[in-house]
């Protein structure tokens, strides 16, 4: 008996089920050469508002980014729907190099910084002169801060019409530092002209009259305004979030909410002390690891020599102890 003849099979006879992921993986990404740039004005859950050529557009971060963060600031490229108009989300995939970022920890011992804004140039300190009572370390350590990110700090206190600033200046004029003195009943012409041109930070207390004062320097801003709890001293936090807001005559005020602590974990020293050249110069005799405030330090004897003020160098080294000491007087 002759045994039955295998059947020729072709392709049309087996049909292969293509797997899972058949597509090859790249791991190329696209440039996004033609994506549009924006400016993160603010950030809410997730979703980030860009200033694009005048008009608002609601965008969220790209996946390829990661957990790459994105601050108020930042400039991005944006591509899908930049049009801005309602229920339109345009996608972000890309973040420009900043040329500053101001940062800040938890507290002293938080190992995680968390940078609030990006790209700004100036540092604002908002302290009131009274309801509630000033609180120089906080200040102190907002300057530490500002010296660290490389920005121009500007001290501008509020409420004068309450007390007086001169005691306050007094221990702030060797530093060098910038300041404006304002209260409600002036206008606010100097103070415009310090912010003039520039991308401004607005660091405070709450209670100190931020929100006041943005609101007079950017009509329709409309920040919520709190008041000081009578028994605490201290002020209920109006803003949730950070914004930046376009200034009239030029320029970018960037609106942060109430802080209560200031932590410098991440500070590096030597950043601070390269933000007085004349003491910097003198540091290159002292030890290694060298805190600046320690009788090895060879800051004294250049002091000593002539090449600086000492009340300059006390002041620095006050800065620097407040990095350690707590922020309440």
């Amino acid at each position: 008996m002759t045994p039955p003849r295998r059947r020729d099979l072709d392709e049309d006879d087996i049909r292969v089920r293509p797997g899972r992921r058949s597509r090859p993986r790249t791991k190329d990404r696209p440039s996004h050469d033609d994506a549009t740039i924006g400016v993160v004005v603010t950030v809410d859950r997730g979703r980030c508002t860009c200033r694009v050529d005048g008009h608002e557009v609601t965008a969220m971060k790209a996946r390829e980014l990661g957990r790459r963060s994105v601050v108020v600031g930042d400039r991005v490229a944006l591509v899908g729907d930049v049009s801005g108009t309602t229920d339109t989300l345009a996608r972000i995939v890309r973040v420009e190099p900043r040329t500053s970022t101001l940062r800040r920890t938890a507290d002293d011992t938080d190992p995680f910084e968390r940078v609030i804004v990006a790209n700004a140039d100036q540092l604002v300190i908002v302290t009131a002169l009274a309801d509630p009572e000033p609180r120089p370390r906080m200040i102190d350590r907002c300057l530490v801060a500002a010296f660290d990110a490389g920005l121009r700090p500007l001290l501008c206190l509020t409420k004068s019409d309450l007390a007086p600033a001169s005691s306050l200046l007094d221990s702030y004029g060797p530093l060098g530092v910038e300041h404006v003195v304002i209260n409600r009943e002036e206008p606010l012409d100097e103070l415009k002209a310090h912010l003039r041109g520039r991308v401004s930070v607005l660091v405070g207390h709450s209670g100190v009259g931020k929100s006041t004062m943005v609101n007079a320097l950017v009509p329709g801003a409309a920040r919520a305004i709190g008041v000081v709890n009578a028994v605490t001293g201290r002020g209920r936090h109006t803003s949730s979030s950070a914004i930046a807001l376009e200034l009239p005559d030029g320029g970018w005020v960037i609106d942060t909410p109430g802080v209560r602590s200031f932590g410098l974990a991440h500070v590096d020293l030597d950043r601070v002390i390269h933000a007085f050249p004349d003491l910097a110069e003198g540091t290159a005799d002292c030890p290694r690891g060298c805190s600046h405030d320690e009788p090895e330090c060879a800051l004294d004897d250049w002091v000593a020599a002539g090449h600086s003020d000492p009340a300059r160098l006390a002041s620095l080294r006050r800065l620097l102890r407040s990095r350690d000491a707590p922020e309440e007087d």
